[in-house]
């Protein structure tokens, strides 16, 4: 039978062990990373321009644990790291990535509407984010179109020298999520929800959650914060899945999660919310 240690010791004795955990891995100099682990969303978004390369160096600088990013297939088969399927937002030009070659959306300056310092910054490759990943770090990919970038992914995370464990494939989609587990079982594939409120009643409900993370054989879940309490994290972990948490930038909410026993929190600010999980949340 599979114990989560959350429910085996209270929640303050939980955090203690948790703190010990990670003493004694950097008294060790071990490379275990504790949890819960900090993913940096779109890099250090709240400072730098997301999903950029400066996005994700700041985010190590910062002691991220991880990485988030999103991707998409461009026109002529690429990997292009960005969110929003068209260019207006970050770059005041409207391009449809799926319909531009990786060439035209490289010509557009995505840094400069977070700030000037930013000036130039293009959007990278997946090849160019996965380069940034250190050794004993890890990479959340999230997928943000279908299943066709499915084989074009698994050939630039072989291409990428990481080790599978340092690779997480993350998309609401669920057939994307079943194809890559299909294809590469030993990459860890996290289906992507967020709860909403219809007809008086939140949606998915727990059982569906679960049944979705069976049908497509994730790994886990990765949910959006808001309406999440401890019993959900309880009827996913208790259905032998991992659980993780989506956006957090709250250091009491990040605090809250970590006690829940979320395998990571992800966030705009890694910085800020490494620093409220060791000091508790302060």
């Amino acid at each position: 039978m599979r114990w989560a240690v959350s429910e085996i010791l209270p929640g303050n004795d939980f955090m203690l062990m948790r703190r010990l955990f990670l003493l004694v891995c950097l008294l060790q100099g071990s490379k275990v990373m504790a949890e819960p682990y900090i993913v940096a969303h779109r890099g250090a978004s709240g400072e730098a321009p997301e999903n950029t390369l400066p996005a994700f160096e700041l985010a190590w600088k910062q002691g991220a644990d991880a990485i988030e990013g999103d991707f998409y297939l461009t026109a002529d088969g690429e990997i292009v790291c960005m969110h929003d399927a068209d260019t207006e937002r970050t770059a005041g030009k409207k391009l449809v990535v799926a319909k531009s070659t990786l060439a035209e959306l490289r010509e557009l300056d995505v840094g400069s509407w977070k700030d000037a310092r930013y000036a130039g910054t293009v959007a990278p490759t997946l090849a160019e984010v996965l380069a940034t990943v250190p050794e004993g770090k890890k990479i959340f990919v999230e997928v943000k179109c279908g299943p066709e970038i499915v084989p074009r992914l698994l050939e630039d995370l072989a291409k990428s020298g990481l080790k599978a464990e340092q690779i997480v494939i993350i998309s609401f989609k669920d057939d994307v999520i079943a194809e890559v587990r299909r294809l590469r079982p030993e990459y860890r594939a996290n289906w992507l929800t967020a709860l909403k409120e219809k007809n008086g009643k939140l949606l998915p409900t727990p059982d569906e959650i679960v049944a979705t993370l069976k049908r497509t054989n994730a790994t886990g879940l990765g949910i959006g914060f808001k309406e999440v309490d401890e019993s959900l994290v309880r009827a996913v972990e208790n259905a032998g899945f991992e659980f993780h948490v989506w956006t957090v930038d709250d250091p009491a909410v990040g605090s809250r999660f970590a006690e829940w026993g979320s395998r990571s929190i992800t966030t705009n600010w890694p910085k800020r919310i490494r620093e409220a999980l060791e000091t508790g949340g302060k």
